[in-house]
């Protein structure tokens, strides 16, 4: 990486041209010295790319495997069924529906404020910054915290339950519990976490862009032969319970289907693609919406066509024959996951990362660096992996945080940070009342879904001990 170094002269208004010196006025000055630290942010910016982007290399391709490995991931659409359950068939079809064209809008939307005030913004946090200053950076900082630690936790019980789902093909009476493959998925992401940025998982996502497909296909196609296995008689698609828990129900379906699109990682994948870097992103998230449209809604009305009220948060443990392609099935949702929880995990490594760079200590080794980066990367994997064996409660964990991470970072924060940024063109009231529709409604969504999940974590708690093996 080259920087721009600019002489103490410079920054004293010193003209060399035939040895002149120019004095400035006041105003030049702070002119001067408000550039001197836009170029010193930019240059922080930049360093956290090693984390978080890894430089303009990717094509669209490229930006399709990330975008379709962030958002289209079995432990996000595997749950959909049992939103639909949860919302009633016509509220949950129009859900559904709705939360896929606005999440595909927004995307559009964040990836066209790329270089919007002419410089480049690597990461969600700085593009924030550099359109609502530091409360912004700060909001999309705790915003992003909270959809990786949710996410990945969703992520290692997913993963522990299809792991163990495979053990137990193999070992029926076997002792392993759900605890135990948890952990040695996180060992396992723990290793893949030292690589150093997203760039150098392209070929790992493209693999699991592959699985998308397979899982998608396998479990759609296993759903089906359940479906039409199953007394159709005794299958009921009428919401159960009171009034009140009708309504929590509710709540909780609309926070798991925002969790279902939960990419809060655009602007540091949009920093690793090639230019023209707009076009190249317009094309990555379109491809990326291809996969997601033929899984997502298939997935979803088939799921809840085959089981009705009665599908569970995960749909393949409704599922029961042929047990060789649920087998299969499970292979893909755990290969498709070891992806999207290193996309999830970034933003917490290049917080660290940035925080490292930017300490007075720049003269490290780079063993040093490797050690430390072994270290942080430790504590988070320990963590997630803590509070997932603990309390392995999937669909909870999908709902709150699709309600108080994802619904902020890919539905609101995007349609308003478009508006604010002066980018709607002129005489477009009809796109600004619909932003402002966008934001309200799905700023609501997040209320509701946050105390559909706070409730349901209650119960689970109150019904299972901890490190309970589900």
């Amino acid at each position: 990486m080259l920087l721009k170094l600019k002489s103490p002269d410079h920054r004293l208004g010193l003209d060399h041209k035939g040895g002149e010196m120019k004095k400035q006025s006041p105003d030049e000055k702070k002119q001067v010295l408000d550039s001197s630290s836009l170029d010193d942010d930019e240059t922080t910016t930049s360093t956290c790319t090693s984390t978080a982007g890894g430089g303009q290399l990717g094509s669209w391709k490229h930006a399709a495997f990330h975008v379709a490995t962030t958002i289209a991931t079995p432990a996000a659409y595997a749950p959909l069924p049992f939103a639909i359950s949860s919302l009633g068939w016509p509220l949950g079809v129009i859900s559904l529906v709705g939360a896929t064209f606005t999440t595909f809008y927004s995307s559009f939307l964040i990836a066209s404020l790329w270089k919007w005030d002419g410089n480049k913004h690597t990461t969600y946090r700085h593009l924030a910054r550099s359109i609502y200053g530091n409360w912004g950076y700060w909001s999309i900082a705790f915003f992003q915290q909270v959809a990786s630690l949710g996410n990945n936790i969703a992520i290692q019980i997913a993963a522990g339950s299809s792991l163990k789902a495979v053990y137990k093909y193999y070992q029926k009476d076997g002792s392993l519990t759900l605890q135990h493959f948890i952990l040695f998925f996180g060992i396992f992401e723990l290793v893949l976490s030292q690589l150093p940025n997203i760039h150098s998982l392209r070929w790992l996502n493209a693999v699991c862009t592959l699985s998308t497909i397979g899982f998608a296909g396998t479990t759609i196609g296993v759903t089906i032969y359940n479906g039409k296995n199953i007394d159709r008689g005794s299958i009921s698609y009428s919401l159960q319970g009171s009034s009140s828990s009708k309504m929590f129900k509710a709540f909780n379906g609309l926070g798991v289907i925002a969790f279902s699109f939960g990419d809060a990682m655009l602007p540091e994948i949009q920093s690793t693609v090639r230019e023209p870097v707009k076009k190249t992103m317009y094309k990555g998230i379109s491809a990326a919406y291809a996969i997601i449209l033929s899984s997502y809604w298939q997935l979803a009305f088939l799921g809840y066509w085959a089981f009705g009220t009665g599908v569970q948060p995960f749909i393949l443990a409704s599922l029961t024959t042929p047990e060789w392609t649920i087998i299969m099935a499970n292979i893909f949702a755990v290969i498709q996951i070891s992806g999207c929880f290193q996309i999830y995990c970034r933003p917490t490594y290049a917080f660290f990362e940035e925080k490292m760079t930017s300490s007075k200590q720049t003269n490290r080794f780079p063993l040093e660096n490797h050690v430390l980066r072994l270290v942080f990367t430790s504590m988070y994997m320990g963590l997630i992996t803590v509070v997932a064996a603990a309390m392995p409660f999937f669909g909870d964990f999908v709902s709150i945080c699709g309600a108080i991470g994802f619904t902020p970072l890919d539905f609101v924060f995007p349609v308003l940070a478009h508006l604010k940024a002066g980018k709607t063109p002129k005489n477009s009231s009809p796109i600004v009342i619909l932003n402002i529709v966008i934001a309200t409604w799905f700023s609501a969504v997040a209320v509701m879904g946050c105390i559909g999940a706070v409730k349901f974590i209650k119960d689970d708690i109150n019904t299972y001990k901890f490190f309970h093996d589900m």
